[in-house]
């Protein structure tokens, strides 16, 4: 499951056309370390990933979150609701 959520990140640099470097140079990391990340050798910690969603406009859930686990529990809320 953390490969999936990993994956999420790398999707989102590519879908906003940024490169680890970049990222890396807006978060004020290593280059080394935000590749760490895409491949899952490494996770930022929760203020990184706050900072993260920030510079790329997104929200800290869309980097979390995989729509396999998103969508079952959005069908059971709204079911209930």
């Amino acid at each position: 499951m953390e490969r999936k959520r990993l994956n999420r990140l790398k999707v989102v640099l590519a879908e906003k056309g940024v490169t680890n470097k970049r990222l890396a140079e807006l978060v004020g990391k290593d280059p080394a370390m935000v590749s760490k990340w895409v491949t899952n050798t490494a996770q930022p910690n929760v203020e990184m990933l706050m900072l993260i969603a920030k510079v790329l406009n997104v929200s800290v859930d869309e980097l979390l979150r995989t729509d396999e686990e998103f969508s079952p529990r959005l069908k059971t809320i709204q079911t209930d609701l």
